[in-house]
């Protein structure tokens, strides 16, 4: 064959592209011109904001659409890589589990606010005089929102791979690296992916606050559709939170169908079963790419490059194998680290007792923790309420894909809805009813977050083998014993991981959510939100640090005392395999 055969032959067996080539190609151009348009935007300086201030114009909401879900996108990138490192130090090494997990109990119950406080001004001088400093600070502030239930997912997942998958990477001699790539990011992939939507949902509740930056007697307001928000109803202006919320549901319906429902569609190949499912997820978005040529062939470098990347021979070190089969732990290395565990622990008490101290009194403490007490009931009454009438739900979402795909977007919507926009909806009810406010505002805690609950149990439900839906159907298993026997025990690493994230952001909303306002008809709930939230007001930052204080022991240890025995139940006896 000459080389002039040799040329012919190559440029026949060249993929050509089709119709859906163009259409595909449309799609990414007009997505990369969305991103480096509204990149241009936060190189310019501080001075462009007071030029083009916010206004409630609807015309302008498209483009702040654009701004805060690039935000919000990048902010879940941020997530993504997050949840990967920590959850993988915290499921593979026992003694930094014993710090990581902990630590992000508390994390999760610190409110944004706090995150605000601390950030703000390190972004700002970053990056002085340029709009940039303030949209890092909002993206970590949006950040904060999404990363905790994530990584709470993947560390479940990690904790509760099959027996047999783990026994199958061993037998093939799997290094760390290519265990983590193909078994333990693959078996994770379908709660990961429901908690990132029910994250980028979150999110939304949370720009309201993060893009109305305060620094001193400075605001900042970044252009997007939480300033948009908060605007309105500083404004008491009715129709354009009419807008604002037509514009969120555009912006989900959006991205849920170009992003969101292609990954569902196309992790369903990554469900643990042994016989294959019956309806499989489906996506319009991910049939197209899969139809075109010419572009599918622009992705084979790429694919190239993951599959050299996640078959590297990389060993972890012998700390973070898992499980450990080096013999039983070293007591003395256990004590040193219990030791310094509990040198640094009580280095951070006393520094806050010394700080606090100077300013407060015992009776402070007291009236700060019987305050935290009362959100404690709020929050435990509003959890077993949220699962009671979630978790069916969820499981008859779950196990049946096509309605999945219906309610997908309109779940994402309803856990985006930002809950202060139905404050003044309460407040004029509890005014012209007399309601009691200590127990007609604790629905505004768990408005947003029993969401978590939700998605986690349809997440689990979806990845709930077909095999073992055919087994309790060859046995007979009908009505309670089939919820007891084989749903419940499936799902259940799934929804305690749910319920820590729904009830750490309860606390977090229990700030905003037990002292609502509109217009000048202000009301309070007796709680540790109200507390904290007054000592803020008045700039009492003693109190507010006391607040929070207080907040994170009480998450600390009821999570210590309830949620984790009962994942550590869920791990030894409900796991797959």
């Amino acid at each position: 064959m000459t080389l002039q055969d040799l040329r012919i032959a190559v440029l026949t067996q060249a993929p050509r592209p089709n119709i859906w080539d163009v259409v595909a190609l449309i799609l990414v151009i007009g997505a990369m011109v969305l991103i480096v348009y509204g990149g241009e935007q936060t190189t310019l300086p501080l001075s462009a904001l007071d030029t083009a201030p916010v206004t409630l114009d609807p015309v302008h909401l498209p483009f702040y659409a654009l701004r805060t879900t690039m935000r919000m996108l990048l902010a879940m990138a941020c997530s993504i890589v997050f949840t990967f490192v920590y959850a993988a130090i915290a499921a593979k090494s026992r003694r930094a589990e014993m710090v990581l997990i902990p630590l992000l109990d508390i994390l999760q119950s610190v409110p944004i606010l706090g995150f605000l406080t601390f950030t703000v001004v390190f972004f700002l001088n970053l990056f002085p005089g340029k709009v940039l400093g303030a949209e890092l600070a909002c993206v970590f502030a949006i950040f904060t929102s999404q990363a905790w239930n994530m990584t709470f997912s993947m560390y479940q997942s990690m904790r509760n791979v099959p027996k047999d998958l783990d026994e199958a990477t061993q037998s093939f001699h799997l290094s760390g690296w290519q265990r983590f790539w193909r078994l333990d990011v693959p078996f994770a992939m379908p709660g990961l992916i429901w908690n990132a939507m029910m994250s980028m949902s979150g999110g939304w509740f949370f720009v309201v606050a993060s893009e109305a930056i305060t620094v001193g007697n400075t605001t900042v307001t970044l252009p997007g559709v939480g300033s948009y928000v908060a605007l309105a109803i500083e404004k008491r202006d009715l129709p354009a939170i009419g807008y604002a919320i037509l514009t969120m549901l555009l912006v989900i319906i959006a991205y849920d169908q170009l992003l969101f429902r292609p990954i569902v569609a196309w992790a369903d190949k990554f469900r643990f079963e042994q016989t294959a499912s019956g309806d499989a997820p489906t996506s319009w978005m991910l049939d197209l790419f899969r139809r075109t040529r010419a572009l599918r062939a622009l992705t084979l470098p790429f694919a190239g490059l993951n599959r050299a990347f996640s078959n590297l021979d990389v060993e972890w070190p012998k700390s973070f194998r898992f499980p450990v089969k080096s013999g039983p732990p070293s007591r003395l290395v256990d004590a040193l680290w219990f030791l310094l565990i509990g040198i640094g622990t009580g280095y951070a008490a006393y520094r806050a007792y010394t700080y606090l101290s100077a300013s407060l009194e015992p009776s402070d403490v007291y009236s700060a923790i019987g305050d935290g007490l009362v959100t404690l009931l709020r929050v435990t009454v509003l959890i077993a309420l949220a699962t009671l009438i979630w978790v069916p739900v969820g499981v008859w979402i779950g196990l049946r894909p096509k309605l999945a795909e219906q309610v997908q977007p309109l779940a994402q919507f309803l856990a985006a809805f930002p809950a202060n926009l139905a404050f003044p909806v309460f407040v004029l009810l509890i005014v012209h009813y007399r309601l009691n406010a200590n127990v007609w505002l604790s629905p505004l805690m768990i408005l947003g977050t029993q969401w978590y609950i939700l998605f986690n149990v349809i997440a689990g439900a979806t990845a709930f083998p077909s095999d073992l839906r055919e087994a309790a159907s060859s046995l007979h298993l009908t009505g309670w014993r089939w919820w007891t026997k084989a749903i419940l025990p499936g799902i259940f690493p799934y929804y305690i991981t749910g319920a820590i994230t729904a009830s750490g952001g309860s606390w977090n909303a229990s700030i905003v959510a037990e002292v609502a306002s509109w217009g000048d008809t202000h009301l309070s709930a007796k709680g540790l939100g109200a507390y904290i939230a007054k000592a803020t007001e008045a700039g009492d930052f003693p109190r507010v640090v006391l607040g929070i204080t207080i907040m994170c022991v009480l998450v600390t240890l009821f999570n210590r005392l309830v949620w984790r025995p009962l994942y550590a139940f869920g791990e030894r006896r409900l796991r797959l395999g």
